[in-house]
């Protein structure tokens, strides 16, 4: 159990997160990790190996050495500043929970696309959104943009803010980069295709078991937002037990499934990466069309699904503490 002092750090680092959004600097944390990502991809790729046992084994190497560099890295320096002074380490890992919190980064990015589509300009909206998903948007239409928008806030939900906050809380800020460097490999290498197939297969499945509790706790408490906020709280139920699997990975379609039902939209359906046409199930009814201000709620949703998980884990933490 984390001690009192690094969970007031997390609380710190959550609030920063809501006031300032993610620093946007050389030094990220995160961009060490994907500059370690990349550099292996990139001797991976220049090998031109592509025996499937080979290259699996070759993507459990490369994901063991990024997990123990993350986990290891963030764990000593704690230590370290904290037998430097005892002031030291506390803010050192308010710093570094706030670097692992991404749901003022979802608010800002998806609200530009809302910016420019309400200025009625498409291009500028299409060109924000291919900042923030991986889909071709140069041909998107209005109504697939905001939809586009709309699904990344609620996807991202789970792996942004609820699994870094869990891992957190439960094993300490080390584990929480032990995840983030998890997440950025599946979402560097984790695809089924040619190259990555094996390379990337173990990280994809521990991406996937990582996130099992998380996702699952998210679209919970996102249906109880859903309710809170005046949405609809039934839609958001039935749409979730019904389309809640309807998604390649085992938990995205979890938080997308309920914020489709709160909205009465339809989300999810074939879209174009690179050029190639991807074949995915819909997700929700399409009760109506989807509107700009559905940008809005998804992020009203995704703030206070994030505040009531967060309340929730405390009360389990400071249980625990008291009766222990």
């Amino acid at each position: 159990m984390i001690k009192l002092y690094t969970f007031l750090a997390i609380f710190l680092g959550f609030l920063l997160d809501f006031v300032l959004g993610d620093p946007q600097n050389p030094f990220h944390p995160i961009r060490f990790i994907g500059n370690m990502i990349n550099f292996g991809d990139n001797i991976y790729k220049r090998s031109k190996i592509r025996n499937p046992i080979l290259s699996f084994i070759l993507g459990v190497v490369l994901t063991l050495f990024v997990i123990a560099i993350s986990y290891g890295t963030s764990f000593f320096i704690i230590k370290v500043f904290y037998k430097i002074h005892m002031v030291l380490g506390f803010i050192l890992e308010v710093i570094l929970s706030y670097f692992l919190f991404a749901q003022r980064a979802l608010k800002d990015e998806s609200m530009k696309v809302y910016y420019a589509l309400n200025e009625g300009n498409i291009e500028l909206a299409r060109k924000n959104l291919s900042f923030i998903v991986g889909r071709d948007t140069k041909s998107l239409s209005k109504n697939s943009i905001i939809k586009a928008a709309v699904e990344t806030v609620s996807e991202n939900l789970s792996d942004g803010v609820i699994a870094p906050l869990f891992f957190m809380l439960v094993f300490g800020i080390p584990f929480g980069f032990l995840y983030k460097a998890v997440n950025t490999l599946d979402s560097m290498i984790g695809y089924k295709n040619e190259i990555y197939e094996y390379f990337g297969k173990f990280a994809a499945r521990l991406d996937d078991i990582l996130n099992l509790f998380p996702s699952r706790l998210a679209s919970l408490f996102m249906i109880l937002s859903s309710w809170i906020l005046g949405f609809n709280f039934k839609g958001a139920i039935n749409i979730y037990k019904r389309d809640r699997y309807k998604h390649k990975s085992p938990n995205s379609a979890h938080t997308e499934s309920v914020c489709a039902g709160a909205l009465n939209i339809m989300l999810g359906g074939d879209n174009y990466y690179g050029g190639i046409l991807v074949n995915k199930p819909t997700i929700g009814d399409n009760l109506r069309e989807a509107d700009i201000l559905d940008i809005k709620s998804a992020n009203k949703m995704m703030y206070l699904t994030s505040i009531l998980v967060f309340a929730f884990l405390s009360l389990i933490y400071f249980g625990v503490l008291y009766y222990v």
